[in-house]
């Protein structure tokens, strides 16, 4: 039996990502969290994708829940609990924001399945993984944040794109924040298995406005229609169906560090890891020019210094 617990279930991703897990007919149990307030909504949402998922007979079990002792059992809890980022927000502003509902969750989730996988989807989600280790007491294979993840199939759909190629012979990554200085590794893309340098001879790319592009990808939707859904539930989906069959699949996804990518320590980020049904099997080694290897020490220090206001600010020091 495989259980995943989705804490924020009544949220735009919450709902989507249910949907996506039951109609992909991997997991036998889903718990929908939600508040009280909202526990109405959520039995609608559940009553809903139990009519889509007949017309393919699949008997995925979705239980609607306001009692967070419900997650007992899990194998995975998601948390996409917390509030949006908005234009007016700033990162620390949103952080301080969540990182009390991050600590309050990872506590319950300690008391009540001790042995599951965190996975954090709540901005600014480097900062979050961190406040959810600590307060967990989990090891730092079992809590796991979004990370770059999506960050990397946004930029292998913008190559793709420009070199109008399919996407699947498109191998890239973008490690760091996710955020403002996160970093695409465009020295080690490969395309076909050939160096993108190699392209970029025959097709000009314009790596400052790529990277643009890139960072803008989330606010172009959001200006559009008000919210990111489909691409981050996707992404999300990837990642548990990625643990839960044991794919060991090398994702990018946020995790504690200590020392294992350029002598960076105390602080989560995005890197590419191999996800295993332990959660993270370990972290793949990376290897960077000199400028790619700047931007990734920036990264670190700007959300380490956030991550070290937010812990004063719960308490911690």
């Amino acid at each position: 039996m495989l259980k995943i617990s989705i804490i924020g279930a009544s949220g735009t991703i919450g709902k989507n990502v249910a949907f996506n897990l039951a109609k992909n007919d991997v997991i036998d149990e889903i718990v929908l969290y939600s508040r009280e307030h909202n526990h109405e909504k959520v039995i609608g949402e559940v009553l809903d994708i139990y009519d889509a998922l007949v017309a393919e007979n699949i008997e995925s079990m979705l239980i609607p829940s306001s009692d967070i002792k419900d997650i007992a059992g899990s194998d995975i809890v998601l948390v996409t609990a917390g509030i949006p980022k908005k234009e007016s927000s700033t990162r620390l502003n949103l952080a301080q924001t969540n990182s009390k509902i991050i600590k309050k969750y990872s506590m319950d989730i300690a008391k009540y399945a001790p042995n599951s996988i965190i996975l954090i989807v709540t901005n600014p989600v480097d900062v979050m993984t961190s406040i959810a280790l600590e307060y967990s007491g989990f090891e730092k294979t079992k809590v796991i944040g979004l990370g770059n993840h999506l960050d990397s199939l946004r930029l292998k759909t913008i190559l793709a794109k420009h070199f109008n190629i399919n996407s699947g012979e498109i191998h890239t990554r973008v490690i760091g924040e996710h955020g403002e200085h996160m970093v695409p590794l465009l020295s080690s893309t490969t395309i076909g298995g050939i160096p993108l340098k190699y392209f970029v001879n025959h097709n000009k790319l314009d790596v400052d406005e790529l990277v643009i592009e890139l960072n803008n990808a989330a606010e172009e939707i959001i200006s559009k229609k008000g919210f990111t859904e489909y691409g981050p539930s996707y992404a999300i989906g990837n990642l548990i169906s990625t643990i839960v069959t044991d794919s060991r699949k090398i994702l990018t996804v946020s995790t504690y560090l200590d020392g294992e990518v350029e002598g960076v320590t105390g602080v989560s980020l995005g890197v590419p890891v191999i996800l295993s049904k332990k959660g993270i099997e370990r972290i793949v080694p990376v290897r960077m020019k000199d400028y790619e290897k700047s931007e990734f020490l920036e990264a670190a220090k700007v959300v380490k210094e956030c991550t070290y206001k937010i812990r004063k600010f719960l308490g911690d020091y």
